[in-house]
């Protein structure tokens, strides 16, 4: 399959949701519930300085019971962000991201942030492939011609 992450962008969308690193984590987890998301970047200035995901607040929220009113996200963001450009492939994607052991990635393209991929994202679009597949090879098949 060679549909790439550009194609899923423009179906579902670019728009990505941040958080300022001086929001408390409560800013960015309603925010998160609001548009029932994952992850918000976390920018500084104009600059983007990190991520803070669901597993974020698993770890280093709940599990320690911090008060996300009174903790702030660059304190338990995930500094580290790992990213991937439009004109990668989806079954990169996927293989990068299952290694990783990441659910969702900036996707930038020549230094600009361009949307937000989701696992949920690759495997729609991989569902959507199979199935059209699937179709294609049932009426192949079912077909009057193949003797």
């Amino acid at each position: 399959m060679k549909r790439t992450i550009r194609e899923v962008l423009e179906k579902k969308g670019r728009h990505v949701h941040s958080v300022d690193i001086a929001a408390t984590a409560m800013d960015a987890i309603t925010i998160m519930n609001q548009h029932h998301i994952g992850s918000v970047l976390v920018c500084d200035g104009g600059a983007w300085v990190g991520i803070f995901t669901e597993r974020d607040v698993l770890t280093r929220i709940v599990a320690p019971r911090r008060d996300p009113d009174d903790t702030r996200v660059r304190d338990v963001m995930t500094p580290e962000l790992f990213t991937l450009s439009e004109e990668h492939v989806l079954t990169d994607a996927m293989d990068a991201m299952t290694n990783r052991r990441c659910r969702h990635v900036p996707i930038v393209t020549r230094g600009r942030l361009v949307g937000m991929l989701s696992i949920g994202d690759v495997n729609k679009a991989l569902h959507a492939h199979l199935a059209s597949e699937l179709h294609e090879l049932e009426s192949y098949i079912a077909s009057p011609y193949v003797a």
